[in-house]
């Protein structure tokens, strides 16, 4: 691979010093970033090039051993090595001298030997201010790539002037929106899993499948990000984008192949496919709710006012009532011949009982049970991707109990852990997806027609939730989410996975 220049525009902050940073170092101590690749972090901090280099330092050591284990920063030349690729610039994007970052940089590569690659860990809002600044700086060409985080507007119409921005500098495939659920190990195993094995396609339908669950629960709060998260909310968080990005990857058809636009064009075509919840579909068929205090792991924690109240204080926004949800319940379905009549369940939450996120397909029951000395109707499988914690994939299968005691089914799970299978420590998303833009691979990174997509159908559910001024569901902190969740799917006859 050739030498990069990676500029991160917000080079000091959380994400970048939480993520972005010790991904590159771990991929560096991989020897994945070639000789001569620099690391140039942006921002308004002051920071000169060696008291960035010690912060980062500092963080290095905190945060790579909770990814690589303790040996993470134990060799000492490749993280001098690291170290010594950083730089950083002193930069208010809406100031109209760059001339620094510029000076640093060089012109845009002009036989691109170099690959250089803008990643704007900053506000949405400053997306296109940053694309336009860089271009009139001179260190864009038709090769830069540029990597954009969510969230991608708080509704379509934005998400349309910020793509509408960038896109006035860089044309659509230099543009990699990132969503870190799509370079999990086990979101590309199902790929993977769906196409690479004759045993499960020919499976995956409406004639099989019963219904799917994809479950995003977090076990932690909103804490120093309450004010930011009260302008967004469970729905625009997590469900615009993650979540329907999963549903994407179990209901799209086979690609023609895996690189390329493929996957993506797949994808669209699930999004179009949704059917529209508006109006009475809307108070049918989703739950937001709110946490409120309560017990996590033992321990006691506020509710979610409480949080919002703290981080606001001494603020002029102190007093601003909230009606933002941090739990989103909701029942959608495929309108198309593969899943036509299979509902798919989405919930996503702050706050609940545990941290997990797993994808579930239940399968249909067996069609006649021929063993009825065993009382009961046979437990129907149930396929279970588990993207955190412990990725992996379990089969839940039926097989009969050991003994003599002549035949009794059982439930008995086929359980692949990829750590314990595989041995080597997973990659982190960020390592695997900083990789992909160096490559210019884009299969895990949304087209803008996806992201309008997703916001078309998600946006009659915010506007409904506004004009019949549905409030959010309390729940105690540490339960499974408000009851209404439980009654979404159970009405159907069904019931939430683990």
């Amino acid at each position: 691979m050739d030498a990069a220049d990676i500029v991160v525009f917000g080079g000091t902050g959380d994400l970048a010093m939480r993520k972005l940073l010790p991904a590159l170092y771990l991929r560096d101590r991989d020897d994945q970033l070639a000789e001569g690749t620099r690391i140039v972090a942006v921002s308004r901090s002051g920071l000169g090039d060696d008291g960035y280099r010690d912060k980062v330092d500092s963080e290095l050591r905190r945060t790579a051993p909770r990814w690589a284990g303790p040996d993470a920063c134990a060799d000492d030349d490749v993280h001098s090595r690291f170290l010594r690729r950083l730089h950083h610039v002193t930069l208010d994007v809406a100031d109209d001298d760059w001339s620094e970052l510029s000076g640093l940089l060089g012109p845009a590569d002009e036989d691109g030997a170099r690959i250089r690659v803008l990643y704007l860990a900053s506000a949405p809002q400053l997306f296109g201010r940053i694309c336009v600044g860089s271009a009139q700086a001179g260190i864009v060409d038709d090769r830069t790539r540029v990597v954009l985080e969510k969230p991608l507007g708080h509704d379509l119409s934005s998400a349309r002037e910020i793509n509408d921005e960038v896109g006035s500098v860089f044309a659509e495939e230099q543009i990699y929106r990132i969503d870190h659920y799509l370079g999990k190990e086990t979101v590309q195993n199902l790929l993977v899993l769906r196409f690479g094995n004759s045993l499960f396609e020919p499976l995956w339908n409406a004639g099989q499948i019963d219904h799917v669950q994809i479950t995003v629960a977090e076990s932690i709060g909103v804490g120093n990000r309450a004010d930011y998260y009260d302008d967004s909310g469970a729905l625009r968080d997590m469900v615009q984008n993650h979540l329907l990005q999963l549903l994407c990857l179990v209901a799209m058809e086979p690609p023609a192949r895996i690189d390329g636009e493929g996957v993506r064009d797949e994808k669209l075509k699930v999004l179009r496919s949704l059917t529209p919840l508006e109006g009475p579909g809307v108070v049918r068929d989703t739950v937001r709710g709110r946490y409120t205090e309560g017990l996590v792991d033992g321990t006691a924690v506020p509710g979610y006012t409480t949080e919002l109240a703290e981080s606001r204080a001494g603020t002029p926004r102190e007093q601003e009532p909230s009606n933002t949800e941090t739990f989103v319940a909701l029942r959608a379905e495929v309108a198309n011949w593969r899943w036509a009549g299979v509902p798919f369940y989405l919930r996503t939450g702050k706050r609940l009982a545990r941290h997990a996120s797993e994808i579930v397909v239940q399968f249909k029951p067996v069609p006649h049970s021929i063993f009825p000395a065993f009382g009961e109707e046979l437990p129907a499988n149930r396929l279970v991707l588990r993207l955190q914690p412990d990725e992996g994939v379990r089969l839940h299968m039926t097989a009969k109990e050991p003994g003599p005691g002549g035949i009794r089914p059982i439930p008995a799970p086929l359980d692949l852990s990829f750590a314990r299978t595989f041995g080597d420590r997973l990659p982190d998303a960020y390592e695997r997806l900083l990789m992909d833009v160096l490559r210019g691979n884009p299969t895990l990174f949304m087209r803008r027609d996806e992201i309008e997509a997703a916001w078309r159908w998600v946006e009659p559910i915010m506007r409904t939730w506004a004009d019949t001024d549905q409030q959010p569901r309390p729940y105690a902190a540490g339960s499974d989410g408000p009851a209404a969740a439980a009654t979404l799917i159970e009405r159907d006859g069904r019931t939430w996975g683990s």
